[in-house]
């Protein structure tokens, strides 16, 4: 199969919110996420992309159907949870570019999908003069109940693309995990590159 995978941003980006949300629901739904998801949430969580004149959507598309999609902004624009822990060290927040998820239906991954997702979001970072691309994983336990026998955590790809874990760099997002009655606040890991 020929997957497409292309550079969204300005309207064209708000135009495929309703298909990132649709597709943050079916891909955050298994593990790690455990993402009960909602439209409500989504439309309250995708607003600051929106909204985000420097933002980007790396989407993959399979004709003209969107496979799977990868965001970015710079780290100003967004959420104060996640914005707070830079300010906590007095880390120039104008110098980070945030990657924000990753999501691409189960039957497209192992295509290099994944690597032209960071490339399109570092060259958008790079536009905008950003010195360091980052994003946040979530963290779980090793021994988690829920962890699939064949999970495989990508932190071996992360870091074969030049990431690494900025020890004791962490924030907490709220939402609600399968099996929850409301959101809850999970802990999530800071992962860095310089880009200059």
């Amino acid at each position: 199969m020929s997957i497409r995978v292309e550079a969204i941003t300005g309207d064209g980006l708000k135009a495929r919110l309703a298909d990132l949300a649709r597709l943050r629901i079916e891909v955050f739904f298994d593990y790690p996420y455990l993402y009960d998801g909602d439209l409500d949430y989504e439309t309250t969580y995708l607003t600051a992309l929106g909204a985000s004149p420097n933002a980007i959507i790396a989407g993959a598309f399979d004709g003209d159907t969107i496979v799977g999609a990868a965001t970015g902004a710079p780290l100003a624009d967004q959420a104060p949870e996640i914005v707070a822990p830079f300010k906590a060290r007095g880390l120039p927040v104008s110098d980070y570019f945030y990657f924000g998820e990753s999501v691409l239906t189960r039957g497209y991954r192992g295509q290099g999908v994944g690597v032209r997702f960071f490339e399109l979001r570092e060259a958008q970072a790079r536009r905008v003069g950003a010195k360091t691309a980052m994003f946040c994983s979530v963290v779980r336990s090793a021994d988690h109940p829920r962890r699939p026998a064949d999970y495989l955590p990508l932190d071996a790809f992360w870091t074969h693309r030049g990431y690494a874990p900025v020890p004791g760099l962490q924030c907490e997002i709220s939402w609600k995990e399968l099996g929850e009655t409301n959101e809850t606040p999970k802990a999530m890991q800071f992962w860095q590159k310089r880009l200059s």
